[in-house]
C-alpha cells in the first residue's frame, strides 16, 4: 500500500500520533530531551509532550517545534505550490482571486 492510501485510510487522532511519532524521532536523532527542545522552540514541557503523543496541539506550537528542529522544511510538502497551471496558459488567464461554491447535481425525474 502506498503512503497516499495509507495516509487517507487513518483518523485523524492516528494522524496526530503518527505526526508526533515522527518528531519525537527527530528530536532524538538530534540527541535533545524533552526539555531542551520545548525551550529552544519557547513552548511548555507540556505543549512538546501533547504534540510527540498526538493528544492534540496547536499550529504554532508544531510550527515552534519544526524551527526548533531545523525542519521547517517539512511545512512545504503539506501543500506545494503548482509551478505550471495549464489554464494560466490560455490568452484570457486571470488568477483566481476566490473559490467558488459546489455545483449542485440536478435530479433527473422519470
Amino acid at each position: 500500500m502506498n503512503a497516499t492510501a495509507l495516509t487517507r485510510s487513518l483518523t485523524p487522532q492516528e494522524m496526530e500520533a503518527d505526526l508526533g511519532e515522527k518528531l519525537r524521532a527527530q528530536r532524538l536523532s538530534g540527541n535533545l530531551d524533552q526539555k531542551t527542545l520545548a525551550g529552544r522552540a519557547g513552548v511548555s514541557l507540556r505543549a512538546l509532550r501533547n504534540l510527540e503523543s498526538g493528544q492534540g496541539s496547536t499550529i504554532k506550537t508544531l510550527v515552534s517545534v519544526l524551527r526548533a528542529l531545523g525542519r521547517q522544511d517539512w511545512l512545504q510538502s503539506i501543500a506545494p505550490v503548482a509551478t505550471i497551471n495549464p489554464l494560466m496558459l490560455t490568452p484570457q488567464a486571470q488568477p483566481r482571486q476566490r473559490a467558488s461554491r459546489p455545483r449542485r447535481r440536478r435530479t433527473v425525474q422519470t
